[in-house]
Formats: C-alpha cells, structure tokens, sequence
C-alpha cells in the first residue's frame, strides 16, 4: 500500500489518535481529536499534552509518564475524561510506545464509550418509531375501514328520519366518525415524499421564531446563536418548519409562555445518525429554561399518543421525528430541572 493511504487511513478513524515525543509535546492529532478537545491540529503542534489534558486529567498525564518510562503499552477502561468545554466523557484509552525512524514516541487512542451507548441508543429509538409506524398503519386499516361503514350507515339512517330531534343523533355519530378519521390521520402524519430543495435553516428557524413571537409570548426572551458556516441543505421546508414549529412550539408549554428560549445552530464532526457515519452534520437546537422532561415519559416521548401536558395529544413529537427521519435525520434531547435541548440533526451532503 502506498504511504500518502497512511495518513488518510488515520483521519477517517472516529478512534481518537494523539502522537507525542519524548517530552510529551504534541506531534500529531487526528480529525477525531480534534472534535474530542475541541482544539486543531496547527494550534497544538509542539504543545504540551496538558494542553489538551489540562489540570482535570492531571492523574492521567502523570500514569502516562511513569509508564512511558518503563518502555510498555497498557490500558484503561470506563475513565473519565475531562474535555472540551468543560465536558466530562467516558472513554478507554490505550497507551503504546512507538518507534519513527529511531526516534521513540508515544501513541495514545482515545475511544468514546458515551458515543457508542448513544449510537445504540439512537438506532434502538428509531427501530422502536419504525415499529410503531407499522402498528399503526395496520390499526389505520382496522379502524378506518368499520368507521367509513359507520358513517354511510348514519347517513343513510338520517335520511330516512323525519324526526329532527332523532337527526341530531345521526349527525353526532357522522362528527365522532369523521374526528376519529382526523386523529387516525394525524397519528400517521403526512405520508408524502419530502420535495427537497436547498433551503437556508436559518430561514426556517427565522420563520418560526416570527410566528411565535406574538402578544401571548411576550414575555418571552427569544434568543439566537447561529453559525454562520453552514451551508444550504436540501430539505423539504414545509416539513422542517412543521418539525420545528412542534419542537418550540412544546417549549414554550413547558416554559408557561414566560422564561428563554433558545435557537441554535452548529456543525457536527464525524457524527453518526442510524448507524451512517457522517463527516459533517447540521444540529439545530431548541432550549428552554423549563422544568424538564418526567423520567416516566422521557423514553417514550417520540411516541404517539404521548405527552407531558394535560392538554396535549403527544402527535407532535412523534410526526417531528418522523418527519426529520424522512431526511436521513434524527431528533434527540437532553433534560433536567432549568434546561432541555431538543436537537434536530441534518447530514450536510
């Protein structure tokens, strides 16, 4: 194999991939590196390795040194790893000595345990909204068909009575029908090809940050923090805006229509969604400042006929995910007491 496939090879790893010297300065970091520290290959060129271990995972540099000394490889399993923002990762890591053109180095690997239990986690969700899409459709065929048997029926019977007091009950059996076909609908959501065209999120999340902001929400702090680096995508815009609509629209209930809410938007490294590896990946974030998600429903709410609040119908969730898993997306959150983030991921093609 040619040298120049080496380096190509290291980058595509999602293996976290450090190389130092003998004084433990930073030689090489690969893509996934990068994105775990949150810093570049340029910046930390010839830097110490606290620069990217820091005080936090001061024990972890000193097992470094000591056994780097001793000549052998070794390695840990489940450490907590301190990383960019402050953010505490769960990893196993394997330390080896390396030999360049006589000239020892170190090689450490760094893999994300959280990032493999949220893969799994991810495709166990979506396998789950698959699941249930299909159960659905064929309850769909079961109800719809004895209901429109229904409704001709009263019809019919309604036509035959002179007594308008009796009609009233026909007429209440044909609402009640036609209300049950509505909601078997919607249960579904749309079933269409997504008409995707390149389309600026901004735009949409623009959309409907006009569209909420209205008297009854003005107690609200809206907030914007975009990246300006992402480029268009292709999407349906209807279906995003409706996704997103659902999204904040839920916000602002659990809010009380009083508090923050936040848009966000930022590029995603070498992300995985439904088992696919992406290099890039555009995330849209919805945050508030509510009370959080109730552990009883938080691993049911894309779930039809799910909801947190009195007066839901717990569609919204559920026709959200639906709608970004037509785009090759995929809809997750974190929650507790003062902060839930519900994220929208896009592969950027």
């Amino acid at each position: 194999m040619n040298d120049k496939f080496y380096p190509v090879i290291i980058d595509s790893l999602a293996t976290a991939v450090i190389v130092l010297n003998q004084a433990y300065e930073l030689e090489c970091i690969n893509p996934a590196a990068e994105e775990l520290f949150g810093v570049s290959q340029r910046r930390v060129y010839k830097e110490p390795i606290s620069t990217l271990f820091g005080n936090e995972n001061k024990d972890m540099t000193l097992q470094l040194q000591e056994n780097f000394h001793k000549g052998r490889a070794w390695t840990e399993h489940e450490c907590i790893l301190t990383v960019a923002n402050n953010k505490e990762v769960t990893v196993n890591y394997t330390v080896s000595p390396l030999l360049v053109e006589d000239e020892e180095k170190i090689l450490i690997e760094i893999v994300r345990l959280d990032r493999q239990l949220k893969i799994i986690k991810e495709s166990h969700v979506l396998k789950e909204h698959q699941a249930t899409r299909s159960m659905l459709r064929g309850m769909a065929h079961e109800i719809k068909n004895p209901l429109g048997g229904l409704r001709g029926a009263a019809q019919l019977l309604e036509g035959e009575l002179e007594n308008k007091e009796l009609k009233e009950y026909t007429g209440i059996i044909i609402k009640e029908a036609d209300r049950l076909h509505t909601l078997v609908d919607r249960m579904l959501g749309p079933n269409m090809v997504p008409n995707k065209v390149k389309h600026n999120i901004h735009e949409v999340l623009h959309h409907v940050y006009r569209v909420l902001s209205t008297k009854d929400n003005e107690a609200v702090n809206f907030r914007i923090d975009y990246d300006p680096s992402i480029p268009l995508l292709n999407f349906d815009r209807d279906m995003l805006v409706q996704a997103v609509m659902n999204i904040a629209g839920n916000a602002l209930r659990a809010i009380e229509h009083k508090g923050e809410l936040i848009f966000k938007t930022r590029v995603l490294l070498r992300h995985t969604i439904n088992g696919h590896l992406y290099k890039l990946v555009a995330c849209i974030s919805i945050i508030d400042d509510g009370p959080g998600i109730s552990d009883d429903i938080a691993t049911k709410i894309f779930f039809p006929m799910v909801s947190g609040q009195t007066n839901g119908t717990g569609l919204g969730l559920a026709i959200s995910q639906m709608l970004i898993n037509q785009h090759g997306g995929l809809i997750e959150f974190d929650t507790e007491i003062g902060r839930t983030e519900f994220r929208v991921m896009l592969p950027i093609e």
